[in-house]
C-alpha cells in the first residue's frame, strides 16, 4: 500500500527512531509498504519517520541509479549490491570512513528542496534485515551516502541539518526554522 510521507514540518521526523526487537507480520507489511511507497516516489531511500512512525528502519534501492556508482563488500568480498535491492535495514550500527565528499541530496520529505551535503564516501553497517539476520558490510558511493541519510532519519537529524553554510542560509524561512546544529 502507498503510504503518504511525512513533509518537513511533520514531529515523526524529529523522533529517534525505538529498536525493532522482533520481526512480525506487522514489520514485514511495514517494508514492504516502505518499499512500495518509495518506488512510487521514485525515492533512493526511505526511513519509518517518512511515515510517521518513529522506528529504527529504512528501505533503500540505489539499483536504478547507474550514473552514481555504488560499490558493496560482504567478508571483504565485493557483492552484487543490485541483488540485495530492495534493501531494508534495522537498528543499523554505522561507521562512517573514507574522505569526507560534498554532493547535493534531496529527500522525499522535503520536495522540491535540494543541498549539498558532506558525508564520507564509505561505511560500515551492522544491521538487522528482514529475514531476521545480522548483516554486515561495507559500502561506498551512493550507497553509502543513503545509507548515512536514512539513518539520519532514524535519529531524528534530517539532511537540513549537515547542508554547507551557503545552503542553509538560501533556505526559505520556514525550513531555516527548523534547523538543527549538530556535531
Amino acid at each position: 500500500m502507498i503510504l503518504e510521507i511525512t513533509t518537513f514540518d511533520h514531529p515523526a521526523l524529529r523522533a529517534r527512531g525505538a529498536r525493532i526487537s522482533e520481526i512480525t507480520d506487522r514489520i514485514r507489511s511495514i517494508a514492504a509498504d516502505m518499499i512500495e511507497t518509495m518506488r512510487d516516489a521514485d525515492g533512493l531511500g526511505l526511513a519509518a519517520q517518512q511515515i510517521g512512525l518513529p522506528l529504527q528502519m529504512f528501505a533503500l534501492d540505489v539499483s536504478q541509479m547507474k550514473n552514481r556508482p555504488s560499490a558493496m563488500w560482504i567478508d571483504g568480498r565485493p557483492t552484487d549490491f543490485e541483488s540485495l535491492m530492495p534493501l531494508v535495514l534495522m537498528n543499523s550500527e554505522v561507521e562512517t570512513f573514507g574522505d569526507l565528499l560534498v554532493e547535493g541530496e534531496g529527500c522525499l520529505s522535503f520536495p522540491e528542496l535540494s543541498a549539498d551535503i558532506p558525508r564520507p564516501f564509505s561505511v560500515r553497517v551492522k544491521a538487522l534485515t528482514l529475514e531476521g539476520v545480522i548483516l554486515e558490510f561495507e559500502a561506498d558511493g551512493l550507497l553509502a551516502r543513503a545509507i548515512q541519510h536514512e539513518l539520519d532519519h532514524t535519529r531524528g537529524i534530517l539532511f537540513i541539518d549537515r547542508a554547507v553554510e551557503d545552503d542553509r542560509n538560501a533556505f526559505p524561512p520556514d525550513i531555516r526554522r527548523l534547523m538543527r546544529s549538530i556535531s
